[in-house]
């Protein structure tokens, strides 16, 4: 029943995802941490920047950041991200359209955490001679982190699944896969049952691990 598959390289597109997922993860969670900082910050202009970037980014679809990516930066103004290898170029923009993408919604997340932070500590830290960025990389973050391990792991599940965008652009990973295995073989349910198991098993341990973490660095108030 399975013999189809022997044909393919279902592992190596699965990887692809992979490092798509891990790759893109690192990337937003830096660019929303520090959208995160801009919007909560004491600069009206770095707030404005925060705001209208994540509320647009947030309201554009995935397909058209990623479509981007590869017809207005890569063909409209010849960007190549370091590479000549066109499969290279085309992975490296999709990183970028998924990073640019995810870290509004790891902004948002990280920045409800920021809320939850007692207001009397960050006048505590100003009280004693902080300055806005000690205040918030040394009392402030580290315990909005601790609280939203959950919605950070919402977020990178979806990056998971969000990463079969990449297919538009020609990325050879699971979906584009998928979509090729289905036109040259007439096993449309055991293919679509295959590649739903593939992402469950990439998505489910993070869920269950992300939500071991979340109890065990919860802060307690």
């Amino acid at each position: 029943m399975f013999d189809f598959l022997q044909d393919y390289d279902l592992l190596g597109a699965f990887w692809v995802t992979v490092q798509l997922t891990l790759l893109s993860a690192v990337g937003s969670l830096i660019w929303g941490t520090l959208l995160a900082a801009m919007r909560v910050g004491p600069v009206p202009l770095m707030r404005g920047f925060g705001t209208v970037y994540v509320n647009t980014v947030r309201n554009t679809p995935l397909t058209v950041i990623i479509l981007f990516t590869s017809l207005g930066l890569n063909q409209t103004f010849t960007v190549t991200m370091g590479s000549d290898i066109i499969d290279t170029t085309n992975f490296r923009l999709a990183v970028l359209g998924l990073v640019a993408y995810t870290s509004a919604f790891v902004c948002e997340a990280l920045r409800s955490g920021i809320n939850t932070v007692p207001v009397g500590q960050a006048e505590a830290a100003r009280a004693i001679g902080l300055n806005f960025t000690q205040v918030l990389t040394l009392v402030i973050l580290p315990q909005a982190f601790r609280s939203v391990v959950g919605p950070l792991a919402n977020v990178l599940i979806a990056l998971t699944k969000n990463t079969t965008v990449a297919a538009v652009i020609g990325v050879a990973e699971a979906a584009l896969l998928m979509k090729e295995m289905i036109e040259n073989e007439a096993q449309l349910i055991l293919i679509s049952a295959v590649f739903a198991f593939g992402f469950v098993c990439l998505t489910l341990p993070t869920g269950l691990i992300m939500g071991w973490v979340a109890k065990k660095v919860a802060v307690k108030r």
